[in-house]
């Protein structure tokens, strides 16, 4: 366990996220890792309540943000970057290949022509394999697509957060089967971060628990290796792509997948609101696949 970092996950049991908030322990700067805006399908309301648990946190500790890390464009919740960057500052950044997603998702919602799918609505946009610091730490950007194109895992010493692409190893790996997704492409993608050193820790964005067992977000990639149901050691691309296209075919569409990526393909932006000061959210009736 690295003395130089302390890692903070705060867990979000509405949408089972787990966000992080990354400490270098000398500077007490910090980066925030997938900040969750809360948001009521049924009323059209959103409401900070998780985000502003983050903000708790950062002011008791007396901690400066540096960072607002987002590992991808989530299906399954809002993003608070925005939100959390108005109050405190930081810099908002993704993958470079957000861009591929912004255009798919432009299309699919029709987006006002002044949206451009740039990345520009962020501050920085990570290639693969560059290098930043959070303080004094050093910490890599690596790209991990295939279930989004845009997926991004973040090393920060002995710590990894992967996002997506990995869950708990008794839940397995993420699904394939959103635009842009291809299950070859994670397999390949997971097979990189399990060749990280086996004692690294491994941080989850989500965790959906088998009944009988409470949250967790922690493990190593040795254990990953060991047990995940999907990907331990021994199972090929030809068995995990298989396994991976049947499930996926099986699942329902996210109910907060709509109105979630025009969020995040934004930064967290909501969208411009209309000439009566109100702002909606778009969606697409018939497009997307639905299974009974």
């Amino acid at each position: 366990m690295s003395i130089r970092t302390h890692i903070q996950p705060l867990f979000d049991p509405k949408t089972w996220t787990v966000s992080y908030v990354v400490i270098d322990v000398a500077t007490k700067k910090v980066a925030v890792i997938d900040p969750v805006l809360d948001f009521d399908f049924k009323s059209g309301h959103t409401n900070t309540g998780a985000v502003d648990a983050v903000l708790a946190y950062l002011k008791t500790e007396g901690l400066s943000v540096q960072w607002i890390l987002e590992t991808h464009a989530h299906a399954d919740h809002l993003p608070g970057a925005r939100y959390l960057q108005e109050q405190v500052g930081g810099r908002i950044a993704i993958s470079e290949h957000i861009r591929e997603v912004q255009a798919t998702f432009k299309k699919l919602y029709n987006l006002e022509r002044t949206f451009l799918p740039d990345g520009s609505q962020f501050d920085h946009l990570f290639k693969d394999g560059e290098v930043f610091r959070i303080g004094e730490t050093e910490a890599t950007a690596l790209l991990v697509p295939g279930h989004t194109p845009a997926d991004m895992a973040y090393l920060v010493d002995d710590a990894v957060f992967v996002g997506d692409t990995l869950f708990m190893p008794d839940v397995g790996t993420a699904r394939a089967d959103f635009p842009g997704g291809d299950a070859h492409t994670l397999y390949r993608s997971m097979r990189r971060l399990l060749a990280l050193p086996p004692v690294t820790r491994v941080f989850v964005c989500h965790d959906y628990p088998p009944q009988g067992r409470e949250a967790r977000w922690e493990t190593t990639i040795a254990a990953q290796k060991a047990s995940n149901i999907h990907v331990r050691d021994g199972i090929s691309e030809e068995e995990f792509v298989a396994m991976r296209n049947a499930r996926d075919a099986t699942l329902e569409v996210p109910t907060l997948i709509l109105p979630s990526i025009q969020v995040n393909v934004r930064a967290g932006q909501l969208p411009p609101a209309d000439e009566n000061g109100i702002a909606y959210l778009r969606i697409p009736l018939n497009v997307l696949p639905t299974r009974n």
